[in-house]
């Protein structure tokens, strides 16, 4: 009788502990991915302010404990809006390192071929401004491989510019470049329908002929910010430039022909003139860099909505220093 319930308990009861058995091991699963859930954000939250640390350092946020430095700002690549070449960051670098109470005197770090007349201005007159805010610091443009077109425009504001020997300077001039394809497109058998409100508004179509009158004006244009340039070159150097109108040309010189025209004043890198020339040999950077929220939403948002806007060509990308 005993025997026969055993066996018809035997059955439930094995399953009963079978479930059990299942249930336990499927909490302790959910367990232990619970806990590697947690391990991994905890390891993610160590990486992230990791990365926040190094970002404040690399950015010079930690600069305020020293005293009696060299301010140094790097100007790098192509001046543009929205780069780190461009006015905003340059300027916001610039104001902060002249502020400073440390600061003895502000290197201009330029490597750079040119870019916008605008921005290029922008900065020109920033460094004015400030010298004359700040008399007591002096401002120098180191120039690196290159400092030419807006690269030394911006470099001319400068009290003094110092560059290597192999480094390539001036360029003082305007361009406006484009291409005209009217010919390939009659080859190809493609008719061009531009229409327009205004009867200059399709000025410099590449797919249309160019006008004498397209051409006289455009070139009218490109002299008056030449002039501008030259104007600039001249308030900044002063006495130091040479009488040989090959100076204004757009031509570019070595640094070593560059000394000799008045464009620069010696020879030295960045390190040289903070050490031999403001006495200050300890350098800081105040270059402006985006903060690890900007970075993020420059790959993750901007960064896509820039492509578009790059891919666009408007006129201000012909002009250029």
């Amino acid at each position: 009788m005993d025997d026969s319930n055993q066996k018809e308990k035997g059955p439930a009861w094995e399953q009963g502990l079978l479930r059990d058995l299942a249930l336990a091991a499927l909490k302790e699963q959910r367990a232990a991915r619970r806990w590697g859930i947690f391990f991994k954000l905890l390891f993610f939250v160590y990486l992230f302010i990791a990365f926040a640390v190094w970002s404040a350092l690399s950015s010079g946020d930690l600069r305020m404990t020293a005293d009696n430095f060299t301010a140094v700002v790097d100007l790098n690549g192509v001046i543009k809006a929205d780069s780190p070449a461009g006015a905003d960051k340059v300027v916001t670098g610039l104001r902060e390192a002249f502020k400073h109470k440390g600061t003895r005197g502000v290197i201009l770090r330029i490597n750079s071929p040119g870019g916008s007349p605008v921005q290029s201005r922008y900065i020109y007159d920033e460094i004015r401004r400030l010298r004359k805010k700040y008399p007591q610091i002096l401002l120098y443009a180191v120039i690196a491989d290159m400092g030419a077109s807006g690269g030394y425009y911006v470099a001319a504001a400068a009290d003094n510019i110092y560059a290597d020997q192999g480094s390539l300077v001036g360029s003082i001039g305007v361009l406006m470049n484009g291409f005209g394809f009217v010919e390939a497109i009659q080859k190809l058998g493609v008719e061009r329908r531009l229409l327009t409100a205004g009867e200059n508004k399709g000025m410099l179509d590449p797919f249309s002929p160019l006008k004498e009158e397209e051409k006289v004006h455009a070139q009218g244009v490109l002299g008056k910010l030449h002039g501008q340039f030259i104007e600039a070159v001249k308030q900044g150097r002063g006495e130091r430039l040479k009488q040989d109108p090959k100076i204004f040309s757009g031509m570019f010189w070595s640094g070593e022909e560059a000394k000799e025209l008045g464009l620069i004043d010696g020879f030295g890198s960045a390190g040289f003139v903070a050490r031999e020339v403001i006495g200050a040999e300890e350098m800081i950077n105040f270059s402006r860099k985006d903060d690890l929220f900007e970075r993020l939403a420059e790959r993750v948002g901007a960064g896509s909505a820039r492509a578009l806007t790059d891919s666009l060509t408007t006129l201000s990308d012909w002009v250029r220093m």
